[in-house]
């Protein structure tokens, strides 16, 4: 067959990914954190963005202080009986102000001798009025001291030699934030370190006196038996449960433990009493990890029987275009190319901002519309809800709605939740409606808290209930969420004594 060359016309449709396209999506799906730090980069970059508020600020703070001007003015002239005026004159182009009048009155302090003394007097002590206290000095830290900074100030306060400091600091860099000592072994450390490994363990041992209580300890039986000595209940009856029933101590097979040990059971009671106080993670205490504060993007207010959605721009940035940069272009074709550019940018930034609070509002509404009753009577009546439904009623693609839900949090009169939370796989139930799986948490969270704390209810038994009420579910779903929630199985829960 002959090849040929040949022009043809095909007429089709494309989506094209324009940079403003890909901005306003990129916008979309950012949490309100990092909408702001965008904003705050854009207007470095871009001096045409103003912010609108720190304008108002300014011009605040500039009234007040023409206004504290006219009024140390005003006490000037009326202070005594001295006739004062002001009178302005420009020097080199500077205005000055002169004063004229008695000076006498002027001159009524000694500057001299004030000055003299002020300068041969002593410090001042940093004083405060009796209403206000000085901060403490935990308050002026500018961090916590984390674990590794608490045990490394303790081993400087030793007498240690200098090579088994460099031992113990090496042995503290390697310490988890729970306090364990796991990993690299001890041995594989003296080795890399070229040292003698009896003396490595006895630096750690060392260590291991050091406060909280089962810090260094190499396994979780190592850091009980530290805190049994250090709490003088180095017996032996705990001790033997620590080294051989850690298991049945989780389990709460106490029965076990009292045949194997060939003791009381109440003896096995009062030894587990003092084993459960010690703390299995001792250095979690001094963990660094900062309390995150949620702020929600919208706020869905009840005034009488409607709600209503009001986005929440506290905080954010009041954008604005510079008018000064639009009215110095100048006749430059290069600066007036520069400030259009810069133009476009910040008009198609505020733009997509905006379009993004439109689009989280409609969301917002829509879910409000599908999940009334949960806004009325709480998370028991959440319904089933996916993508599509909330894409379809407010005619936009599913994508779009994902991103708006992720990492968006709303202000509800039931509290405060992601509005991913709203959308929940239904789960059938033998009469009425499907019930969202959220509100089957809900249940069986209630159940858990309602039984009694020596009899706990099993997966099955949390079945059978909530069969009784509506919701059929099977045994592993159960487990699943109960998991999910934190909630340990019924032999963990159980209390014996």
């Amino acid at each position: 067959m002959g090849m040929e060359m040949r022009q043809e016309l095909k007429l089709s449709q494309q989506l094209v990914m324009t940079p403003q396209l890909q901005q306003a999506i990129r916008l979309l799906q950012l949490s309100r954190m990092e909408l702001a730090e965008l904003v705050h980069d854009e207007m470095l970059e871009n001096p045409i963005l103003d912010d609108e508020m720190d304008l108002d600020n300014e011009r605040s703070r500039e009234k007040d202080e023409m206004g504290g001007d006219e009024q140390a003015l005003h006490q000037l002239e009326g202070a005594g009986n001295t006739e004062t005026t002001l009178e302005g004159s420009v020097v080199d182009g500077v205005a000055q102000t002169e004063i004229k009048g008695d000076a006498a009155a002027v001159n009524e302090i000694d500057w001299e001798n004030y000055l003299d003394n002020y300068s041969m007097g002593p410090p001042m002590p940093a004083f405060r009025g009796d209403g206000e206290e000085m901060p403490s000095l935990e308050a002026t830290l500018t961090k916590p001291a984390s674990l590794h900074d608490h045990l490394a100030w303790q081993l400087k306060m030793t007498n240690l030699p200098q090579e088994q400091l460099e031992i113990g600091m090496e042995i503290l860099g390697n310490i988890d934030a729970d306090g364990y000592f796991k990993d690299p072994p001890l041995t594989e450390l003296a080795a890399d370190l070229g040292a003698d490994p009896v003396l490595c363990e006895q630096v750690l041992e060392k260590i291991q006196t050091f406060d909280p209580l089962g810090v260094g300890a190499r396994s979780l039986a190592e850091c009980m038996l530290i805190q049994c000595v250090a709490a003088g209940q180095d017996d032996d009856l705990c001790v033997k449960m620590i080294k051989s029933h850690l298991g049945n101590l989780e389990k709460k097979n106490y029965q076990a433990i009292a045949r194997d040990l060939k003791q009381p059971l109440e003896e096995i009671y009062e030894a587990a009493k003092v084993i459960m106080d010690f703390d299995p993670r001792p250095g979690r205490q001094y963990s660094t990890d900062d309390p995150h504060y949620v702020t929600p993007d919208v706020y869905i207010h009840k005034v009488g029987d409607k709600y209503f959605v009001v986005p929440n721009d506290d905080g954010l940035p009041k954008l604005k275009i510079s008018g000064f940069y639009k009215n110095a272009m100048g006749n430059s074709a290069a600066s007036k190319d520069y400030v259009q550019d810069k133009l476009r940018s910040a008009q198609w930034l505020i733009r997509s901002i905006q379009q993004r609070q439109r689009t989280i509002i409609k969301v917002a509404e829509s879910i409000l519309k599908f999940q009334r009753d949960f806004f009325d009577k709480g998370i028991a009546h959440l319904k089933p809800l996916i993508l599509r439904d909330v894409a379809e009623d407010i005619g936009m693609h599913e994508s779009t709605v994902s991103r708006v839900t992720t990492s968006k949090y709303v202000h509800t009169p039931q509290g405060i939740y992601e509005l991913k939370f709203f959308f929940n796989s239904g789960i059938s139930r033998t009469n009425g409606e499907d019930l969202a799986s959220q509100a089957v948490k809900s249940k069986i969270k209630e159940l858990v808290d309602a039984e009694e704390p020596k009899r706990p209810h099993s997966d099955q038994k949390i079945v059978e209930l909530l069969k009784k009420g509506g919701i059929d579910i099977a045994r592993r779903t159960v487990a699943k969420y109960r998991e999910q929630l934190g909630i340990l199985s019924s032999s963990k829960r159980k209390q014996v004594f």
